[in-house]
């Protein structure tokens, strides 16, 4: 029995395959496929094949579909039920993608060519058409499509790669030709192709196949083909020997006898702190001793931003385990990054040959048959080969021992992605130091006592150096060779510099973070290197797609690829899918690039653009979060700006969490290069994000720095607007006076400016201060002038809302008829406008209205519909806070079970979102009251 992926999912039982129906069936059967004999939880099951759309009912449909295929499969244990969801129990390999990864792996690995040539053949034999082709349509899946077509893309390049080794370079031709038109941007295909070309006799095509290629690039992407593929082309142009195909050498060259094995490795780290997890991962890819050898060369692929210690690591390790390798330790630099040039593959496999004693004379020419002698004389041996500071995959190929028992540690700046796909190398990725590794650090440098007699002074040392391990070696040095100095003086050199790098310069370009951090940005695509010098004009920690295309003022799928490349050099790290973050000193860097490098124009402009887009963005998210509310002046996005606008409320809720702080950056980065149109603007896109989410105090300083923007450019409008939003801010933390002043000033400039909504806003905000100061008569009396108002002119949404104020107002004197009266008039016309929040903010009246009345039963159904329709919004907070009232009425009924399940259900809510409320709720909820509540302060009027 075995599940097929690699194509329609289905499954087989010997030579008969069995319809798996419904698109749901087909998923679930694929996601347990894809984790055979691992539990996959219910909740993840409903989420890949429900998505955002899971129907209540989706549990028990799960369960239909899991009886469903355990008939097909014809074993109910095939399919087992454990807490908390499914696993695929099947004997041996239970699925195609199994069978085909082993022989990849068998493939890729093998240093025969012709047994590659077989299992690789077998392995693609497997794919029936486009994995997962029926159910890629299911997000998760769709990934995982995509997984699988790349895994045989790499099948397809080895399989090449063996068919050329054995010299069907001519038969090839067609076949590659076919693939260079279905992958027109791959590099490793084209290639094969010229390759297969030139040794058809075909150098012109050849040569023709490579400019092709390079227009594609540049012309789609921006970019040049790599650095291996031109020195491909040039070896095609000189008619380079090694080019020529020729059959492998059968004979091994006898090896001089050595009076020791080569030890290379560097001298062992001095003051290593740290990175225990790592060292426990290194030592996890050696096993144990005494444990058998794995079945091929295990490869350890460490790579991580400049200065983040790779190399350090690898050494310290390397030296920890060196008795494990008694045949030898070989070491090269293989200076990937360095601006003298790097070290080709043929120059570090002579020097590993000379480590073996290979007479020159006995060498072979050519980098092929090195490399074929170099793998021969590993055979049978236990070697560690430490590959340091290579550039690409390319140059690593040719250093690899072809037999177990070697060791290979690869470091290097960029994600060695293909040789992970292609070779089997396991990667580990180098953050930066957490706290207290650089503490540790900094103790075993300076001596404990040193630091342990200034804690502040070491935070700030540690916080300056960004937790880099070579900026805190560099500064650390500082201080070891100024024993008599403190600390606090160190820091404070490191603090003044701060928008430098001057203060890491350690007297060398291997020690000196400007020079380090060089080596990468020149190894970047012109287009690249752009996006990182803007970069450090950006306002924000990190940065998604939209903005970076803004930023650089270029296409989203360019900036995506850009983005990538700067991810692989460790430039960025991307640590959410789409959103990438870049540490303090390399945007320190990229700020003194971008200034060295860029015109004040071209900064200006690129500031301009990202602005214009976080500005677009968010405008269009706060018209989904709040439809009803004034829309502002808005010019239409500039060239070069990327607008990707949320479709729906939620997406704009996400969006907004999402770009919280950079907003907040983007505000004051606005103000303070006197663009005071997008600092006021950006601040009133946020007001409703920053309410829902209880974000006062940031709501209240942007609008600060907003109305200061107002005041400057003269704008009535503008300074009514950001009045309007500050008022409600200092509202909200309790500032009361402050807030009515605010408000009225805000009534007053929408006076003179007879904006007769802009005063109606005004009218019921000031009516919801006075109702939390307790003055609910002068509140009724400002709802009452907001309903005269907007009545005048018609604006039905606004007057609803309008009639609910004076509801509310109503009911907080006790006259809970007349409130219910305006709240049922309320009720009807937010229903007929389709003002949602509206009719939530109003059943929430209503059930107040009702709850005093002592109808807790009415009051409840009130509640709970407020409560759906917060749901349906995506209004987190204010669903937990009408919660917490179905609870009081609950609570007031009797019923204190039902009232604590209400509040427990808002507890969750506010506990998720991080809301003070929680606080008093669990206090509530830990005495466990017998008696009504006490409403909490009155709802957030929605301007």
């Amino acid at each position: 029995m075995r599940v097929r992926l690699l194509g329609p999912v289905d499954v087989t039982a010997g030579t008969t395959a069995g319809t798996v129906s419904g698109i749901r069936r087909k998923g679930v059967l694929a996601v347990l496929a894809l984790h055979p004999g691992v539990i996959v939880s219910t909740d993840r099951l409903i989420d890949v094949i429900w998505g955002d759309q899971a129907p209540a009912t989706a549990p028990n449909s799960l369960q239909s579909h899991v009886s469903y295929l355990r008939r097909i499969i014809g074993a109910r244990s095939a399919i087992v039920g454990r807490s908390p969801g499914y696993v695929l129990d099947l004997p041996g390999e239970a699925t195609d993608v199994e069978v085909a990864e082993r022989l990849i792996r068998e493939g890729t690995r093998s240093t025969d060519h012709g047994h590659a040539r077989t299992v690789l053949a077998s392995a693609l034999e497997l794919w029936r058409g486009r994995s997962l082709v029926d159910v890629a349509s299911l997000g998760w899946l769709h990934e995982q499509a995509e997984r699988l077509e790349h895994l045989r893309l790499v099948a397809v390049r080895a399989l090449v790669d063996s068919r050329l080794a054995l010299g069907e370079h001519a038969q090839l031709v067609p076949e590659l030709e076919l693939l260079t038109q279905e992958h027109p941007l791959d590099e490793h295909i084209h290639e094969q192709l010229m390759v297969a070309l030139y040794r058809a006799g075909r150098q012109s095509d050849a040569l023709a196949t490579y400019r092709r290629l390079r227009r594609t690039l540049r012309d789609d992407l921006g970019i040049e083909p790599s650095p291996a593929l031109r020195n491909r082309e040039s070896a095609i142009l000189s008619q380079d020997p090694a080019l020529a195909w020729s059959a492998p050498a059968g004979a091994v060259v006898a090896v001089a006898a050595r009076a020791s094995a080569p030890a290379q490795l560097p001298p062992a780290v001095r003051a290593f702190a740290g990175r225990g997890d790592e060292l426990r991962w290194l030592d996890e890819r050696l096993g144990r001793p005494g444990e058998p050898d794995p079945p091929a060369v295990v490869i350890s692929a460490l790579s991580g931003t400049p200065g983040v210690g790779k190399t350090t690591l690898a050494v310290h390790w390397a030296h920890q385990v060196a008795d494990r390798f008694p045949d030898g330790q070989l070491y090269v630099n293989l200076r990937g990054f360095d601006a003298g040039g790097v070290l080709e593959p043929a120059d570090a496999i002579r020097g590993f040959l000379d480590a073996f004693g290979v007479p020159v004379e006995r060498i072979p020419a050519g980098l092929s048959a090195q490399s074929a002698l170099y793998r021969s004389l590993l055979t049978g041996r236990r070697v560690l080969v430490l590959i340091d500071n290579a550039r690409d995959a390319a140059q690593v190929r040719p250093l690899l021992p072809g037999a177990a028992g070697c060791l290979v540690v690869v470091t290097s700046r960029n994600q060695l992605t293909s040789l992970v796909a292609g070779e089997g190398a396991q990667p580990l990725a180098l953050d930066l130091l957490p706290e207290a590794e650089a503490r540790d650090l900094l103790a075993r440098r300076l001596g404990s006592d040193r630091v342990a007699g200034e804690p502040a002074a070491v935070d700030q040392i540690i916080a300056s150096c960004a937790r880099l391990p070579l900026a805190l070696a560099v500064a650390t040095s500082r201080a070891a060779i100024r024993p008599g100095f403190s600390l606090a003086a160190l820091a404070s050199e490191l603090r003044d510099a701060a928008d430098a790098l001057d203060a890491f310069d350690g007297g060398d370009p291997a020690t000196d973070v400007r020079a380090v951090f060089s080596w990468s940005y020149q190894a970047l695509s012109p287009a690249a290197g752009r996006l990182f010098r803007l970069l450090g004009l950006h306002p924000g920690p990190d940065i998604a797609v939209p903005a970076a295309a803004s930023l650089a003022g270029v296409a989203l799928r360019q900036a995506r690829m850009l983005l990538a490349e700067l991810a692989r050099a460790h430039l960025l790290v991307e640590h959410a899918p789409g959103r990438y973050g870049i540490h303090d000193l390399l945007r320190v860097y990229a700020n003194e690039l971008t200034h060295d490098l860029d015109s004040d124009s071209e900064r200006q402009v690129a500031v301009r653009r990202v602005l214009d887009s976080y500005l677009h963005v968010a405008y269009a998210g706060a018209r989904l979060l709040q439809p009803f509310r004034d829309p502002i002046d808005l010019e239409p996005a500039r060239r070069g700006v990327a607008v990707v606008a949320p479709v729906d409320a939620e997406q704009a809720m996400a969006w907004f969490i999402a770009e919280h702080p950079v907003l907040l950056n983007a505000v004051t980065r606005a103000a303070d290069d006197g663009l005071y149109a997008h600092a006021w603007r950006l601040a009133w896109t946020m007001a409703d994000f920053f309410d829902r989410k209880g974000h006062w105090q940031d709501w209240a300083a942007t609008h600060e720095t907003a109305l200061t923007a107002a005041d400057l450019l003269a704008d009535r409008r503008a300074a009514a607007s950001v009045r309007l939003g500050l008022g409600r801010a200092r509202a909200q933390l309790g500032e009361f006076a402050e807030a009515y002043a605010q408000l009225r000033q805000a009534a007053h400039l929408y006076a003179l400016l007879g904006d007769v909504t802009g005063q109606t806003r005004a009218a019921r905000s000031l009516a919801w201060v006075c109702s939390r100061q307790g003055r609910h008569r002068q509140g009724l009396a400002h709802a009452r002038r907001a309903l005269e108002l907007i009545e005048a002119v018609g604006d039905r949404a606004l007057q609803a809302r309008a009639l609910n104020s004076v509801g509310w107002q109503y009911a907080q004197l006790s006259d809970h008829g007349a409130a219910l009266h305006y709240c049922r008039r309320a009720l009807q016309l937010v229903r007929e406008v389709g003002d949602r929040f509206g009719e939530a903010n109003t059943w929430d009246s209503l059930g107040y209205a009702h709850h005093h009345l002592g109808d807790y039963q009415q009051a409840t159904s009130c509640y709970q519909r407020a409560v759906e329709l917060f749901r349906d919004l995506g209004d987190r907070y204010y669903e937990a806070d009408t919660l917490t009232h179905v609870g009081e009425s609950h609570q007031a009924a009797g019923d204190p079970e039902a009232a604590r399940f209400a509040w427990l259900r808002a507890l969750d809510i506010l506990g998720a979102l991080g809301h003070p409320d929680a606080d008093r709720l669990r206090a509530i909820l830990r005495r466990r009251p017998t008696h009504p509540l006490g409403r909490p302060t009155t709802p957030s009027p929605c301007a």
